[in-house]
């Protein structure tokens, strides 16, 4: 069976960025999970004493607080800094910006709306800066019942799918005067994600490796099933089995973005193996 690895997975910027600063501020803690992949979250604290609170309640006692690739809320950042926490900021750019763009739009009297997942830890960060009417949704029909000012700005979690946050756009313009979308999907997921895509069309099983609390992970998951049937999406290889493999010609590999080499590295070990 031939193993062919997607032109484009793992790591990208902000999370190697993130990582980067987690090992080099050793003896702290991060408020929630730094990245989503436990395995690594594992190796950080084994390796660098690198603690995860999952509570901001928690951080009573802590002298050094790494904030996530995610970001955390208005609230919670003011939290730290009123209790004068030395701060390490590892919410990645690409995070940032759709939290600046909220908050400007917000003060310029646009009702905002969020493309994303409202239980996502970014989501609920970027969500804290607008200071209006704000709708976070999942699909252009949540938003039907919905009485929106005439002058919108759209923003989407950095991780999703663009033709889902195009549907939603097309259906505001559609029906209000003023609408400024910011495309704010990250391009390493595009690049990601068309791997995956172009890859799981020519292969007979697709192994998809991440988190599986990872909304990167979990779309790059879907897009493979949507090509490829036999998709699965695994943390560790010994949640691989030697049946999924059974007569297959052809395996594609893709990883999400909290994904490191090391653990790519073992999973694919394995798949030779089988």
């Amino acid at each position: 069976m031939e193993v062919v690895l997607a032109k484009h997975y793992g790591f990208c910027f902000g999370v190697k960025r993130a990582i980067e600063i987690a090992e080099h501020s050793q003896n702290a803690s991060t408020i929630g999970p730094l990245i989503h992949n436990n395995e690594e979250i594992t190796r950080l604290k084994k390796d660098f004493n690198v603690d995860t609170l999952h509570d901001i309640k928690e951080v009573e006692g802590v002298e050094k607080a790494i904030i996530r690739t995610h970001g955390i809320t208005k609230e919670n950042l003011k939290f730290l800094n009123d209790k004068e926490i030395d701060i390490v900021d590892a919410t990645c750019p690409f995070v940032t910006k759709p939290q600046q763009i909220c908050e400007q739009m917000s003060n310029d009297g646009y009702d905002i709306v969020i493309f994303g997942d409202k239980n996502h830890p970014e989501v609920k960060g970027v969500k804290s800066y607008v200071k209006r009417n704000v709708y976070v949704v999942l699909s252009a029909k949540e938003l039907e019942n919905e009485f929106l000012s005439n002058k919108i700005a759209v923003v989407s979690q950095t991780t999703r799918k663009i033709d889902e946050f195009m549907q939603i756009v097309n259906f505001l313009i559609r029906s209000h005067k003023e609408v400024r979308v910011f495309n704010t999907i990250c391009n390493a997921t595009f690049d990601n994600q068309d791997a995956a895509r172009e890859l799981a069309k020519k292969s007979d099983i697709m192994i998809v490796i991440g988190g599986k609390n990872s909304s990167n992970t979990k779309q790059l998951h879907g897009i493979s099933k949507e090509f490829c049937e036999d998709s699965y999406l695994v943390e560790r290889e010994n949640e691989l089995k030697e049946e999924w493999f059974r007569d297959k010609k052809r395996c594609g590999v893709t990883a999400g973005a909290s994904t490191p080499n090391w653990i790519i590295e073992k999973i694919i070990g394995k798949i030779k193996k089988i």
